[in-house]
């Protein structure tokens, strides 16, 4: 009988996973946890989200809300998932970490055709096999993909901002607020302009926790420590994750000289991540200078911001669009080691590879989700960039340009996103694609 192992349950390995037993492969599904644990990982569940609890824009303007979209409509298991564990964030999607773990881990633990073993591999399987190791791929593990033919690994790092206790914050300085009057799912953390500038001083001055190898400049911009970003000038911050454009202090009326949004972590609203504040400040320092923000004065930190290696491979010339190896066929790799960026972008990968794997095993043709679809774009930019290869989110500049002019960039945006999800259901309309629904419910 056909089967297929899958090697890694994060985002990626279980929607990997997912789609090849929904497809009727036998899976053996192989994570390392909680035998060995990586420096960010905590938990032994699967799909363990270690950055922040957010996927992002919901929006069918925005690429990764038009990514999400496609993914449900061919069926992923992470978006009902993540939609099923919906914390409020206004136009974004957010989950309840816990609750998404355990929902994706009890799915893969309960289909007939998925074995899980926990164990850690250090070798590559020799055929029909999905990587999916992620950015902290175990050294063992890292150094057999290292030798693979024509490939060359690059290193950046990236961090997780902390999260404090929604009880004991200052709801005297915080306020409840969406930028724009969009909803009240934010927390607010107002600013004057000394409150700020003594917080910037403060950042610039902050003992930092030594990361091997890390010199300040192998930081992917989207997830860039704050205290790098205002090393880079004194209004860096406030121009970014601090910009206070679109509320009003209801204790001035006024909108504030910056602002600090804190997100919920889960339903019940008993933590608040702090947005934009990935750090590699040592926990003392966090403890010292967050302290700072208006509201947080008292705030317990349920967990400090942490700096880890992010490993990630060239992957242009290496793998094709379907993120199969291109000199070793049925070897596909998935997730942010293949040079994607963020949770939908590693788990929209993971359906891709999952997908093609499962139909090259049912000696079905492959699908290319042409560069008209958000997850055909991010697949051919990541197996056919030129230039510098660094890793990257979805954007629209991946895809297709739309055939008519249109001035005006959120009409531009919705016309290529009502043609991307036209391109998914044509696909799913072919007799040769008719297994695409078989990860949908129902």
């Amino acid at each position: 009988m056909k089967q297929a192992t899958v090697i890694g349950a994060g985002l990626a390995g279980c929607e990997a996973a997912w789609q090849l037993a929904v497809r009727g492969i036998p899976v053996t599904l192989i994570e390392m946890k909680p035998e060995k644990f990586t420096p960010a990982h905590h938990s032994a569940g699967f799909a363990e989200l270690v950055c922040s609890n957010s996927l992002r824009s919901d929006q069918l303007t925005n690429a990764v809300g038009l990514l999400k979209e496609e993914m449900r409509q061919l069926g992923s298991l992470i978006m009902r998932c993540a939609d099923g564990t919906r914390v409020p964030a206004g136009g974004a999607l957010a989950v309840d970490r816990e609750a998404f773990s355990k929902e994706v881990t009890a799915a893969m633990e309960a289909h007939p055709l998925i074995t899980v073993e926990r164990r850690e591999v250090t070798q590559l399987p020799r055929q029909d096999a999905v990587i999916a190791t992620g950015p902290l791929t175990s050294d063992a593990l890292a150094r057999e993909i290292a030798a693979l033919p024509g490939l060359k690994t690059l290193n950046f790092y990236d961090a997780a901002a902390p999260i404090v206790s929604g009880e004991t914050l200052d709801m005297s300085r915080v306020f409840r607020q969406g930028r724009y009057g969009r909803g009240d799912d934010y927390l607010n953390c107002p600013m004057t302009r000394e409150e700020y500038e003594a917080f910037y001083r403060a950042l610039l001055t902050a003992e930092k926790a030594q990361v091997h190898g890390f010199d300040g400049t192998q930081v992917f911009e989207g997830c860039m420590p704050i205290e790098v970003m205002a090393s880079r000038g004194e209004m860096v911050m406030a121009f970014g994750p601090m910009k206070p454009v679109g509320l009003t202090d209801p204790r001035t009326g006024r909108e504030p000289y910056a602002a600090v949004q804190l997100r919920a972590e889960n339903r019940e609203g008993t933590m608040y991540n702090l947005v934009g504040f990935q750090t590699r400040l040592k926990w003392g320092e966090q403890k010292r200078v967050f302290s700072m923000i208006p509201g947080l004065e008292h705030a317990e930190f349920l967990r400090y911001g942490v700096m880890h290696r992010n490993t990630f491979l060239h992957s242009p010339g290496f793998l094709d669009q379907t993120y199969q190896m291109i000199a070793r066929p049925g070897l596909y790799f998935a997730g942010q080691m293949t040079g994607v960026e963020g949770y939908v972008e590693s788990a929209s990968s993971g359906l891709v590879a999952g997908l093609s794997l499962a139909r090259r095993l049912l000696d079905l043709p492959p699908v290319d989700f042409t560069r008209r679809t958000a997850i055909g774009a991010l697949a051919h930019h990541v197996s056919g960039a030129t230039g510098d290869f660094q890793p990257m989110n979805a954007n629209f500049g991946l895809i297709e340009p739309y055939e008519k002019r249109i001035r005006n960039k959120q009409e531009r945006y919705g016309a290529i996103a009502a043609r991307a999800l036209d391109t998914i259901e044509a696909l799913r309309s072919n007799p040769l694609a008719c297994d695409f629904d078989a990860g949908l419910p129902g």
